[in-house]
């Protein structure tokens, strides 16, 4: 059985879909079957990966019950890299499923049906702790966090954490944070610097040893529709989430 990861901070721009997209190109590249899953209404994941945004059919179509999971999986240009895409029909879902008793347990549902075909699954959360990111936390067996290093690098970590363990208590037992990822990392600044040493304080191993580092070529690559290694492979970016995916694959000792 695969391992579904959700990457989860309800703090915008601080990596959280670019990690998605290419820890997924990663994955997919070491020669795993990857499959990311796009469930922010923005839909930046789907566009990151070369998808226009008005698929006939998109994750909104699963989560209502109109849809299969793989009815709406499609393949990418990636070899192993599959995308369930977003749209901004979505947005109407984080008024409809707080509507429908259960609905919490939409999307690990339609999981269900599919995880065995990927030893991955990445589920890319919306920048809120609101229905879609709840359904996220309900389905994965792991939560990745990314957390930008500049200040106020902290805020809304303990709302989060508070969110997971009430996750973890109610409706999914078995979610464990599979880490802390810090990305946006400027070692000229002392301030990355005392950021990355405060968080691994606080956190400690629960910390990736991997750092994201901050780069123009990183922030152009979503808008040619390609993760970072098939942007620009020599970018410090793209040896960054190489190494973050030999560790998670260390970690989870495939």
């Amino acid at each position: 059985m695969g391992t579904v990861y959700a990457l989860a901070n309800q703090k915008g721009g601080v990596g959280k879909t670019t990690t998605a997209v290419n820890l997924a190109a990663c994955v997919a590249e070491a020669g795993y079957d990857t499959l990311l899953v796009d469930i922010d209404p923005q839909a930046n994941a789907t566009i990151a990966l070369g998808i226009a945004k008005d698929a006939p059919r998109t994750v909104y179509d699963v989560l209502i019950g109109d849809a299969t999971l793989d009815e709406v999986v499609m393949p990418t240009t990636i070899e192993r890299l599959s995308l369930a895409p977003a749209g901004p029909d979505l947005a109407g879902a984080t008024v409809e499923l707080p509507r429908t008793s259960g609905s919490e347990v939409r999307l690990r549902e339609a999981l269900g049906d599919v995880r065995d075909k990927y030893a991955f699954t990445l589920l890319d959360c919306p920048p809120s702790l609101g229905p879609l990111t709840v359904n996220a936390l309900v389905a994965a067996d792991r939560v990745i966090v990314p957390v930008q290093a500049e200040y106020f690098a902290l805020e809304g970590l303990a709302g989060l954490l508070d969110t997971l363990s009430l996750v973890q208590r109610d409706l999914n037992p078995r979610l464990t944070v599979a880490g802390m990822l810090l990305t946006m990392y400027d070692g000229r600044t002392k301030l990355s610097q005392q950021v990355v040493s405060e968080v691994r304080e606080h956190f400690g191993d629960r910390v990736f040893e991997t750092v994201i580092p901050r780069t123009t070529k990183l922030a152009e690559a979503p808008s040619f529709g390609k993760p970072i290694m098939y942007y620009d492979a020599y970018s410090p970016a793209t040896a960054a989430y190489e190494l973050l995916a030999q560790e998670l694959l260390k970690r989870i000792q495939i």
